[in-house]
Order: C-alpha cells, then sequence, then structure tokens
C-alpha cells in the first residue's frame, strides 16, 4: 500500500529520446524504414521457408521461428517508439506497461533458447550426419520449438507475478522509450533486493545456460572440422554454421553489451541506446545475415520471385 502522502501509480509516462528533440523527424524516418525492413525481411524468410520446399528442413523451421520472434518483438516496442518520438512523450496505462514488459520477455528471451536449438541442429548435421535424419526429424523439431515457446513463457510468467506484488507509488515516469524491465522495477517503492537476485538467477538459465550449451556444441564442432583432411570439405562444414555463428555473435554481443557494463547513473541513461542494438538492430541483422550467407535462402528466393512473375504473367 502506498504511503498517505503519496499516490498509487496508474499511468506510466515514457520520456523517450528528449535529449534529441531537435533530430526528432531524422529519427522518426529512420527507425520507421528500419522497422519496415525488419518486417520485410522476417516476413519474407518465413514466407519463403514455409512456401519453398526445399527449404522445408530443420535448421530453416528453427530461422522461421526466430524470424517470427524478432517481428514480435520489434512490434512490441518500435510503434510505441514511433509515437513518443513523434509527440516527445509516452504515456500508457501500468496495466498496458506490464503486458509490453510480458510481451517483451517472451519474444526476447526466447531466441536465446531457440539460437540454442540451432546450434544444437548444426552440432547434428557436422558431428552425426549418418544419423542427423533420425535425432531431427519433424517431431523433434516441433517439440524443441514448443518446448522453448512454453519453457520461457513460464519463466516470463513468474516474473511479472513478482514485479506486480511490488508497490508503486508517486514517482511515474520512465527514463525509455518502452517499459525495460530494469527502469521498471527501479520505479517500485518496494523493498526488491531478494527479487532482483531472484531474478539473476533466473537470468543465469535464461541467457547463460544457453550460451554455454552453444559453446559447448560449437567447440565439438571445430574439433570434427580439424579433422577433416581436405580444405574444400573443412569449408564446405564451416559453412553450414557460418550463418548461425554470426547470429549467435550478434544476439549475445548485444546482450553482453546491454547487460554485463556496470551500472551507474551514466550507464544507466546510456542503456536506453544501447537497449536498441537487441529491439532494432538485431532482428534487422538477422535477416541479412542469412540472406547474404546463405544459398539455400538465395536460391528460394530466386524462385519464389520467378514463380511471382510467371503467375502474374499467366494472369
Amino acid at each position: 500500500m502506498c504511503e498517505v502522502n503519496q499516490t498509487q501509480v496508474t499511468q506510466i509516462r515514457l520520456l523517450g529520446f528528449r535529449g534529441l528533440a531537435k533530430f526528432k523527424s531524422l529519427l522518426f524516418i529512420v527507425f520507421l524504414v528500419t522497422y519496415l525492413i525488419i518486417l520485410g525481411g522476417n516476413l519474407l524468410i518465413i514466407i519463403l521457408v514455409t512456401s519453398v520446399d526445399h527449404l522445408k528442413i530443420p535448421m530453416f523451421f528453427f530461422l522461421k521461428h526466430l524470424a517470427t520472434a524478432d517481428v514480435l518483438l520489434t512490434t512490441s516496442v518500435i510503434p510505441m517508439m514511433l509515437g513518443i518520438i513523434f509527440i516527445d512523450e509516452g504515456r500508457l496505462s501500468f496495466v498496458g506497461c506490464i503486458t509490453q514488459l510480458y510481451a517483451f520477455g517472451i519474444f526476447g528471451f526466447v531466441q536465446c533458447f531457440l539460437i540454442a536449438v540451432m546450434s544444437y541442429d548444426r552440432y547434428l548435421a557436422v558431428c552425426k550426419p549418418l544419423h542427423y535424419a533420425s535425432l531431427m526429424n519433424s517431431h523433434v523439431c516441433l517439440r524443441l520449438v514448443l518446448g522453448s515457446w512454453l519453457l520461457v513463457t513460464l519463466v516470463t510468467s513468474y516474473e511479472i507475478m513478482g514485479v506486480v506484488q511490488f508497490n508503486f507509488c508517486g514517482i511515474n515516469y520512465i527514463d525509455n522509450f518502452f517499459c525495460d524491465f530494469g527502469p521498471v522495477v527501479e520505479l517500485s517503492t518496494s523493498d526488491t533486493s531478494s527479487f532482483m537476485l531472484q531474478d539473476f538467477v533466473l537470468s543465469i538459465f535464461v541467457i547463460f545456460c544457453p550460451f554455454t550449451f552453444i559453446f559447448i556444441t560449437y567447440m565439438y564442432i571445430f574439433f570434427i572440422i580439424l579433422k577433416i583432411s581436405s580444405a574444400y570439405g573443412r569449408g564446405k562444414a564451416f559453412s553450414t554454421c557460418s550463418s548461425h555463428l554470426a547470429t549467435v555473435c550478434v544476439y549475445y554481443g548485444t546482450l553482453i553489451t546491454v547487460y554485463m557494463v556496470p551500472v551507474d547513473d551514466s550507464t544507466a541513461i546510456m542503456n536506453k541506446y544501447r537497449s536498441l542494438l537487441y529491439t532494432v538492430v538485431t532482428p534487422l541483422l538477422n535477416p541479412i545475415i542469412y540472406s547474404l550467407r546463405n544459398q539455400e535462402i538465395k536460391k528460394a528466393l530466386q524462385k519464389f520471385v520467378t514463380k511471382l512473375k510467371t503467375d502474374r504473367f499467366q494472369f
């Protein structure tokens, strides 16, 4: 309960990019174009994997879900961010803020597990090629993906249930462009020390356990590649992992940049801008990485465009 001289927070103010108000027209255009590119690139991957037969393999099945998470993540943040840039400040109900935090947590952290699942797929493809088809069949792929979504949803739900039990009294503004976890918890007037310790433990499970699994699988992959006698064979084996490895570097590079930097007053402000890395940059780079570095995607895109032209000509 709030004290007598305090009022319960029912509305959250998002201060956005107040220090860059004179550049708001440029920011609005840049982020709008970026958002459209993110939607276009990731939706194209989803359409290609769904419609082109030779892309209906485990690696691209996982990629489709990664692209889906990217679309949902950016859609939960960027449209509101564009509104904040346009009117200099955002306002949403406390329930709306918690809802955004919940969606952001699910769509952001599920990528940790999807990327880990993709590394397991690459491990089987390189290290156990003779057993790959039986070990990574359609039923296993579906269970891995559904398990990733379900596990992250349960963990995020548990976290959100803890947040809503806090008292939020008096101050109702956040110096950010969306309801991120850290700023929302800092807004609470309750004692959050035990909750933050609990959150740290869960973060290890959600972020660092998948990363450790990815690291171990790639150690095995590299040892197997080094044992291949021919340079052509080593290059071919490495090419099957290069796109995914680039995605791992981009995703975990952004998380480390934001969350592993020691926090003080200046870094707390800078984290607002660093958070653009995983809300904007990573979803933008993922389809680019797979489009430029993956021959199957290029061939599927060419085939898809040719089919569209043929259908249009026949019509």
